[in-house]
């Protein structure tokens, strides 16, 4: 049975089972609204599995019909200030594409307005194809303006242009050509999907794949030179390490490594 590990407040649930943590957004009420319970939690949630060598994954998911329908107007509306050391949706975002650990979606709901980067950031996201994605903040008078940071660099300037201007939806299947998630499959799927995926990343050395994201994020911006140096000087040093010892040895010995599969 699972292990309920979660001490966040009632919007976001957490669950760690054999080495992965489900992380629920349960903020029904507001359509897991981004306001500052859920982003604190979610901001937590993550931190508590970089913190624990047990957790191999996180799977990042959703309680209602609504994924994410991004910015919480009612507290926007009612002027709420950001107080002193509030996580904010920037914090949260940098935490996941920061984090050592894999980060997964299972999207099972709806992907509104700041949703769309949430979903974006994850390293990993696939969804139902029932759901539906939009870029609904034109609408609203304001704009996607702090999610182009994660979604951009997975859009086409043209499709990006057309989905920002337009604020119309569109479904999962189109989010996935958009690039803004990994793909979509029929929801009766979804589970067998994300399993498959969580299966996958469990054979990986957590530090082998902690810096497989890193070179995702990092090497795109750095001069040639400069990328070279320092992706010969890390890959030395990852040869070098414990990890790469055990999982050579492993595969010359055709067994398991110590790490792969859950705990």
């Amino acid at each position: 049975m699972p292990d309920p590990a979660s001490t966040q407040a009632d919007v976001v649930r957490v669950e760690t089972d054999r080495g992965v943590m489900t992380v629920t957004l349960a903020d029904v009420e507001n359509r897991n609204a981004l306001g500052a319970r859920l982003l604190r939690s979610l901001y937590d949630a993550i931190a508590e599995a970089n913190a624990d060598p047990a957790v191999r994954v996180v799977v990042l998911t959703n309680e209602g019909t609504t994924f994410c329908a991004g910015a919480n107007l009612k507290e926007r509306s009612a002027g709420a200030s950001q107080e002193a050391g509030e996580i904010d949706f920037v914090d949260v975002l940098r935490a996941i594409q920061s984090s050592p650990t894999p980060i997964v979606g299972r999207i099972a709901g709806h992907v509104v307005g700041g949703g769309n980067g949430l979903a974006a950031a994850l390293d990993i996201a696939i969804a139902a194809d029932d759901v539906k994605f939009g870029f609904t903040e034109v609408r609203l008078g304001v704009a996607p303006a702090i999610i182009s940071v994660v979604c951009l660099p997975r859009m086409r300037r043209g499709e990006a242009l057309e989905a920002f201007l337009r604020g119309n939806r569109f479904p999962a299947p189109r989010a996935a050509e958009l690039g803004l998630i990994s793909r979509a499959v029929p929801a009766s799927e979804l589970d067998t999907a994300v399993a498959e995926i969580v299966s996958d990343l469990t054979k990986g050395g957590p530090e082998a794949l902690a810096f497989a994201k890193r070179l995702v994020y990092e090497v795109p911006d750095m001069d040639v030179d400069d990328a070279y140096r320092w992706t010969a000087r890390t890959s030395a040093e990852l040869f070098a390490g414990p990890e790469a010892a055990e999982g050579m040895k492993a595969f010359l010995e055709k067994r398991a490594p110590s790490w792969a599969g859950r705990k």
